[in-house]
């Protein structure tokens, strides 16, 4: 099972654990690493899969078809 469809420990909110990996990936990129900030190392596409999931993961909370379907990325 991959790592992002996990439940973290200690948050129940949807998509925390989506979350919680997209950032531990960024922190973890060369891009914070050289100073920058995690908003920009987005901007330039680091970590795009996550990012993609936390995404799809958020936008099927407001989805009313995700009750019969359940989250993306969960």
């Amino acid at each position: 099972m991959p790592k992002f469809y996990e439940e973290k420990e200690g948050d129940s909110h949807p998509c925390a654990g989506v979350k919680e990996d997209l950032k531990s990936c960024l922190l973890d990129t060369a891009c914070v690493l050289e100073g920058k900030t995690p908003k920009e190392c987005l901007r330039e596409g680091h970590c795009k899969a996550l990012q993609v999931t936390f995404f799809e993961c958020k936008r099927s909370i407001l989805d009313n078809r995700a009750r019969f379907r359940g989250r993306k990325g969960y």
